[in-house]
């Protein structure tokens, strides 16, 4: 390949640790070439890291994570390349932050009821203020409030054993929502469903399928956490459904062990078609987009 890719990150304005402006220097440290930031149900990121980068520096496509549900299990679709504006993509990307501010309640409420964990009014602003709270910034409240050691032991020890009914978006909204954007739908590690769940053979097939009927355009193939024989199944899975295939690493920062660029994709080996198509696909609609807006 001609350089690194990296397409599925997080920073601050999810659950990530690293600021916009921390993650395009070290986006630029390790080498990749063309990459996305994903915030899950965020997309606040995408244009702040636009305007820092200028001629020569790494591309970057416009990214977004939602989480999503229906009966038959739970995913999370990767948008690409879509118009950060548009009200389509905002839609989605609201009603999971909502959702979101419902959970951090409910765990709140658990917290305090099961160990009487409370936090100053002024903390519950600063949690409800986050574009997207979650476990990790509640798990930083308890480590300073002397509640836990660690953020991985508040979230272990406590925040896990709360278990309460939850609403997600919908895939076949959050697909919706992308494509009415102008973007790509793409499911991210496909091969992992809920928790600890590994989806395989004929189930991980049929999830595909019903999902290509939404409009899914993509699978994210090369993972951090694939092992070869679910990688080449997945790959597999895009030659036989005509679908793109993308690389992410889904980086952190401090709170987990991935780094940028580990997405187990060979830089000396042929490249996938699929993920050949996609970058071309997305080169020529940024050459477009940078052509419109010079004339």
């Amino acid at each position: 390949m001609a350089h690194k890719i990296d397409l599925h990150m997080h920073t601050v304005v999810s659950d990530g640790t690293d600021t916009p402006e921390e993650i395009v220097g070290k986006v630029k440290a390790a080498g990749i070439g063309l990459f996305a930031v994903t915030d899950h149900d965020a997309v606040g990121a995408c244009e702040t890291i636009g305007r820092l980068l200028g001629k020569g520096d790494p591309v970057l496509i416009t990214g977004v994570e939602f989480s999503c549900s229906d009966e038959l299990g739970k995913y999370h679709i990767l948008g690409y390349e879509f118009d950060p504006n548009s009200p389509a993509v905002l839609r989605v990307a609201q009603e999971g932050h909502a959702f979101r501010l419902k959970k951090v309640k409910k765990r709140l409420d658990f917290i305090e009821e099961e160990f009487g964990f409370r936090f100053s009014a002024d903390e519950v602003a600063w949690l409800f203020s986050r574009d997207n709270p979650g476990k990790p910034h509640i798990a930083h409240l308890m480590v300073q409030n002397g509640y836990a050691h660690s953020v991985k032991t508040a979230i272990e020890t406590y925040l896990d054993r709360a278990h309460f009914p939850t609403e997600y978006v919908r895939p076949e909204e959050a697909i919706a929502g992308i494509l009415g954007g102008g973007g790509i739908p793409v499911l991210a590690h496909p091969a992992f469903g809920s928790g600890n769940q590994t989806v395989r053979g004929a189930e991980l097939r049929s999830r595909i399928a019903r999902l290509r009927e939404y409009g899914l355009a993509g699978l994210e193939v090369f993972y951090s956490g694939f092992p070869e024989e679910i990688r080449a199944e997945v790959l597999a899975l895009t030659e036989e459904f005509g679908l793109y295939a993308t690389a992410g690493s889904d980086y952190h920062g401090s709170t987990k062990p991935i780094e940028l660029g580990d997405t187990g994709l060979d830089e000396d080996a042929d490249v996938p078609e699929g993920l050949a198509r996609f970058i071309r696909d997305v080169k020529k609609h940024n050459d477009t987009n940078s052509a419109n807006s010079r004339g």
